[in-house]
């Protein structure tokens, strides 16, 4: 596992006092660039991957859902023999006042014991992005106790700290109009253009699932029940409390809700939101993004709402037991890769998932033509 440690002198970012009202969503020019359109795909790559792929030695169609992944990636990078060999990993953490309602199993202590574990490469996303060999990263935008001075030196951490996690989505909006804005343009600095041929976004937050659950009744306006799930593990008793405080948080700020950043700004996390700006800058620079479970996928659909071209750079990993998930999916018209059960979160459903997609450009480049192995082509 390889980690970037071109970190600024000062990680901090100083975030500049201003009103939290709507009009600062829709005339401040900090966010303009989420709109810019996104990277071209090379159309003539693709169709000269798909000759290739019917020259291949094998019937047709045969290996399924391996050979769309193979040219899309061969539109991404625009050739028509593509590899996927450099993938960079994310890990935005941060901490919701929503927390405060009782609606997690564990307390948000955990949030920055977990960016240690992140950093010293004990954490499932560790694992697998040392097996990945990826380049790795977790960004603090905001936990609720600042990071210890070991943990904010470690190379591995970029500690920004926007604010000490953001309000009780239940009494307040989540997040001023300037801490929104600082963390997407966070997560867009995150993306690194330069060499990642796939970038996967990952996230750390006790109270995450209730803010996504909040997000994903808003956005697709369902009512709590639907999209509430059990997160951490909470028992039925505890389900039942997060459906109410959704149902609550949404009373609240529906109303106020006349578009995605302001649903973001009122019920999101400033991960979320990070994630959300990653996804958008990762398309107009031309990265293709694999999206993990359901914190990642409101996320992604919270980047398409605001660019639509988005959505042609996103590959999805796979799909968490957690029941707003499906309905995610299923408003981006999205088919993941996997359905393992899992609900871990962290970017491990995605960074599982990347092993296949080395597999579609590995049989796409490597498998020998008709002509190359002189096996005799099928009558028509």
């Amino acid at each position: 596992m390889t980690t970037n440690t071109s970190q600024p002198d000062s990680a901090r970012v100083d975030i500049e006092p201003g009103s939290d009202t709507r009009a600062d969503i829709h005339t401040d020019a900090r966010f303009n660039w989420l709109t810019q359109p996104v990277a071209a795909i090379d159309q003539r790559a693709r169709a000269a991957a798909q000759q290739r792929q019917q020259q291949l030695t094998k019937p047709p169609g045969s290996l399924g859902r391996l050979e769309d992944i193979a040219l899309d990636f061969a539109g991404w990078q625009g050739k028509a023999t593509p590899e996927l060999k450099r993938c960079s990993v994310r890990i935005f953490a941060a901490d919701h006042g929503v927390v405060a309602e009782g609606v997690s199993a564990f307390p948000q202590a955990v949030t920055v014991e977990m960016i240690r574990n992140f950093a010293s490469g004990g954490a499932a996303i560790s694992v697998l992005s040392r097996q990945l060999d990826a380049d790795f990263q977790v960004l603090n935008l905001g936990t609720a106790a600042p990071l210890p001075a070991e943990i904010q030196q470690h190379p591995a951490v970029l500690d920004l700290q926007l604010a000490p996690g953001t309000g009780n989505i239940c009494e307040t909006a989540a997040m001023t109009a300037p801490q929104l804005a600082a963390a997407l343009q966070a997560g867009a600095e995150s993306v690194n253009s330069g060499s990642a041929q796939l970038f996967i976004g990952g996230e750390m937050g006790i109270g995450n699932t209730t803010a996504s659950a909040a997000l994903t009744a808003c956005l697709l306006d369902v009512n709590a029940e639907d999209s509430v799930g059990r997160g951490t593990g909470v028992d039925d008793s505890g389900l039942q409390r997060k459906c109410v405080v959704v149902a609550r948080a949404l009373s609240l700020h529906r109303h106020h809700c006349s578009g995605p950043l302001e649903t973001l700004r009122c019920l999101g996390g400033l991960e979320i939101a990070a994630l959300t700006g990653a996804y958008i800058a990762a398309a107009q620079r031309g990265v293709p993004v694999l999206v993990d479970g359901y914190i990642c996928t409101v996320a992604a659909l919270l980047a398409c709402r605001l660019n639509p071209g988005v959505r042609q750079w996103l590959l999805f990993g796979h799909r968490s037991l957690e029941p707003g998930h499906t309905l995610l999916l299923q408003a981006l018209a999205a088919e993941p890769l996997l359905d393992l059960r899992m609900r871990l979160g962290e970017g491990s459903g995605a960074a599982v998932a990347v092993p296949l997609l080395q597999n579609a450009c590995r049989l796409h480049g490597e498998m020998a033509t008709f002509a190359e192995a002189g096996v005799s082509v099928a009558d028509d």
